[in-house]
């Protein structure tokens, strides 16, 4: 009796837990579906606030011709420094804008950062507008850039360091920076950023565009090769310490072989999306694709982000420092997604990448162009890349980027010409 009892009861718990775990089967399924209905669904919306191909080409054929710069005053070595209100220099920004007017520019790229945001999102707000308010007055209109994955990845707010000598953009911040975009789940602290300054600017006819992400995944620093030894020798002059225990924050490759960076920026770049097209504002978005040694069509062969990038995109931007023939390659390729295209950075002169051999291809194809470097200023950006790993004493004879001195005059008069000639004879 007792062992038939002993037997009921086994089989009664060995019931329970097949049943437990049907259930649990049956949940676990329930959540797959769930999820996938969610993913499935975000794409689906995604796409379906996506601007369609008409309503993009109407929109861009209605505009001149784009052509402008990666805009930030001589006096800023980069993003906080321009926009922070002890540093913010309306009268500066009114004589370099008209600079640029004055050779036919119309269109400026300008990077924001959340740290601005967070400082003082009202005041930040004002000074857009004022940014806005005097390019208005010179026909130019704005692209306006969130978040940046390129340089140095522990941003700080307050005074910003003197440019170290002779090096490359050596005080360029990114945004939000390793410490909020390796933390995925920090990433919502962004939203009220985003929509913010989306809500505040969304019917502005002075915004052309919003491009969500700069070089998205790019590794900082270590995508230009720089030695350890290096890092520790040129950010020791500008007081940041970097450490056997610091040193994987600036120099991903060694830590991150397999781009998992990327991941953390798809996700981000996602809810940024998410983000503004729930606004629904009245101009396109854009991230620019950059990765240069690989083909761009089809977009089955490129990885989730770019894929993402491509598919959320209402207008197609890429990057291009390369020679008039590897950017036609390129052009080919991009025109397969029928949309309107811009080159959001261009021009690194001893890359073969110049005004005189990219430009006309720009102005051929109506593709919207802005090259990296206006004024030459705390950014030292007249320096080539390699100036990270290299010894520089003085100005280079050819500059890197850029194209005029601080006094107005033109790096190269010819070149300068060009430009003019070459805008003007489209956008008369």
């Amino acid at each position: 009796m007792v062992k038939k009892f002993i037997k009921i009861r086994y089989n009664q718990k060995l019931q329970m837990m097949k049943n437990t775990y049907r259930i649990l089967l049956f949940l676990i399924s329930i959540t797959l579906i769930i999820s996938c209905d969610n993913y499935n669904s975000t794409t689906q919306t995604q796409k379906s606030n996506r601007w369609s191909e008409e309503k993009i080409w109407e929109w861009y054929n209605n505009q001149p011709w784009p052509v402008g710069t990666n805009f930030i005053t001589s006096s800023s070595i980069n993003q906080l420094e321009f926009w922070q209100e002890e540093t913010f220099d309306p009268d500066l920004i009114e004589k370099e804008l008209k600079l640029s007017a004055s050779i036919g520019m119309n269109t400026h790229r300008v990077f924001l950062h959340d740290l601005l945001w967070e400082q003082d999102s009202i005041g930040f707000l004002e000074r857009i507008d004022k940014f806005l308010e005097i390019s208005d007055r010179y026909e130019i209109k704005t692209l306006l850039v969130f978040f940046d994955d390129v340089w140095h990845p522990v941003p700080k707010l307050g005074t910003q360091p003197e440019p170290i000598p002779y090096i490359h953009n050596s005080g360029w911040v990114q945004s939000p920076g390793a410490k909020i975009l390796y933390d995925t789940l920090s990433h919502n602290k962004l939203k009220s950023y985003v929509k913010g300054v989306v809500g505040k600017f969304a019917n502005d006819s002075r915004i052309l565009a919003w491009d969500l992400y700069n070089e998205p995944g790019q590794k900082g620093i270590a995508s230009h090769e720089i030695s350890k030894e290096r890092a520790i020798e040129l950010y020791g002059k500008i007081g940041i310490e970097i450490t056997d225990d610091n040193y994987s924050t600036y120099n991903l490759s060694e830590i991150d072989p397999k781009d998992k960076k990327q991941m953390h920026t798809l996700s981000l770049l996602k809810k940024t999306v998410k983000w503004v097209r729930e606004i629904n504002p009245s101009q396109p978005i854009t991230t620019g694709i950059y990765a240069w040694d690989i083909d761009w069509a089809p977009i089955s062969d490129l990885s989730e982000l770019d894929q993402f990038i491509i598919n959320s995109s209402d207008i197609i931007s890429f990057h291009s420092y390369a020679s008039k023939e590897e950017v036609l390659e390129k052009v080919k390729q991009l025109k397969n997604y029928n949309r309107p295209l811009l080159c959001t950075e261009y021009i690194a002169r001893e890359h073969k990448s110049t005004f005189e051999d990219v430009l006309p291809i720009f102005n051929e194809n109506k593709i919207g162009a802005y090259n990296w470097g206006f004024v030459s200023g705390k950014t030292n950006t007249i320096y080539p890349w390699k100036s990270w790993d290299s010894t520089y004493t003085g100005p280079p004879i050819k500059w890197h980027h850029d194209i005029f001195y601080q006094n107005g005059e033109p790096f190269s008069v010819e070149e300068i010409k060009f430009i003019k000639n070459t805008i003007s004879s489209v956008n008369k």
